[in-house]
């Protein structure tokens, strides 16, 4: 099949190549995944996973790596953290910072809600699922200005970040203040999870500008006191004890309403950009493309994809090539750091003929479509990154930062 050539503004050399991975969405099973180092392990001789081009990862092969967000290009999604402190460090190396960048398919949440990198304040304290750089990286690791590096430099692609809030509130945990002293500014918690102490308790830093979350507004620090169950999010974690508390939620309402506003943050974005995912098949002759939509992505921006509002539970929906009330969208081809060329004038597409389920998986949603392009381009191969626009979304010229066309 010959695929047309894009027109010269919208060439890239990212575009070019013939020779591309198929993309698998077959999840490894423990049969046949090969063994591999995780954290629960007990194995430490074991290697850690490297992940494969084209292919999801498999549960549990990540490393957790946290830290503090100290700076941040959301373009590229790209980001700094000063790991935290832990035993295994010699005193030497501690508090250096670990060059990131989010995968494809990575995840970003805050307070509880999906989110991208530039929603999150610089100084935010973040958990991270990281995974070995490239085999083919030569890129140095980011030294200090000790010329020393962090012992977490080989980790370099982060599947999922997210505050202490998002992180606390998927494991079921939360924070139960034993004791406040506003006199010296220290607040005393105990983690629980599922109502049952983890740990022990933990004498936070609290500050003059500590946000005080309750009910549908804000509150001040004469607000805390012993016995409230609350989550927080903390800065300078590890480096004077605990952290200092940059934000504090005192009760359901206030952790609610904080998780809705960012839920449509996150709406506005991906309707803005596009839903994001990979070609995992193309039938060239039919001109048939399929997408896999990457996780952290809220479903309801998947059930917009027929236009109708059809049950994403009611899936698998699917539709004739020739069926003028076919769901219609179109596919805009796009860089790995999700960064898009010029959507409004450049995406293709046609009837949506098939939505589909997949085994969810790290980095898959488990939602799959079929798109009749009217034309295929460079960019829709097996592998290539790709962001999706439902015929129902008003697609708007991105700022001109956020496009890539131009750069070439």
């Amino acid at each position: 099949m010959f695929y047309p050539q894009r027109p010269a503004a919208l060439r890239h050399p990212s575009f070019t190549s013939l020779a591309v991975l198929c993309v698998s969405a077959v999840w490894l099973t423990a049969a046949d995944a090969p063994k591999f180092r995780t954290d629960d392990g007990a194995d430490k001789t074991l290697p850690w996973f490297q992940l494969v081009d084209g292919k999801f990862p498999p549960t549990n092969s990540a490393h957790a790596i946290s830290g503090e967000l100290i700076s941040v290009d959301h373009l590229e999604r790209r980001f700094h953290l000063r790991v935290d402190r832990d035993d295994s460090q010699q005193a030497g190396f501690m508090d250096l910072p670990l060059d990131s960048i989010m995968l494809p398919y990575g995840s970003i949440y805050y307070h509880g809600a999906p989110a991208a990198l530039q929603d999150i304040p610089l100084g935010t304290h973040l958990h991270g699922l990281y995974y070995l750089k490239a085999a083919d990286d030569k890129s140095s690791p980011l030294a200090s200005a000790y010329r020393r590096v962090t012992s977490k430099a080989a980790f370099k692609r982060c599947i999922r970040l997210e505050d202490d809030f998002s992180h606390d509130a998927r494991q079921k945990q939360m924070w139960k203040i034993d004791a406040v002293n506003l006199a010296e500014k220290k607040l005393t918690a105990t983690l629980h999870r599922a109502g049952v102490a983890v740990g022990k308790p933990k004498l936070f830093d609290l500050l003059a500008s500590t946000r005080v979350q309750m009910k549908n507004g804000g509150g001040t620090l004469k607000s805390l006191a012993a016995g409230q169950t609350v989550q927080i999010n903390i800065t300078w974690a590890t480096l004077y004890g605990p952290g200092r508390i940059l934000e504090i939620w005192l009760d359901e309402p206030s952790r609610q309403l904080a998780t809705a506003q960012q839920l449509e943050r996150h709406r506005d974005q991906v309707r803005d950009h596009g839903l994001p995912g990979w070609v995992s098949a193309v039938d060239d002759e039919a001109q048939i493309v399929t997408v896999t939509f990457f996780d952290g992505v809220d479903p309801k921006l998947f059930a917009e994809l027929t236009g109708i509002n059809e049950d994403p539970h009611g899936w698998p929906f699917s539709r004739r090539e020739d069926d003028p009330k076919a769901p219609k969208g179109g596919i805009a081809v796009a860089r790995e750091s999700l960064m898009t060329y010029d959507p409004v004038n450049d995406r293709k597409g046609g009837n949506i003929l098939a939505i589909g389920k997949t085994p969810i998986e790290p980095g898959n949603s488990g939602v799959q479509i079929k798109v009749k392009c009217c034309m295929l381009l460079e960019g829709h191969r097996p592998g290539r990154i790709v962001r999706f626009y439902p015929a129902t979304w008003k697609v708007v010229a991105l700022p001109h930062e956020e496009q890539f066309h131009g750069r070439e």
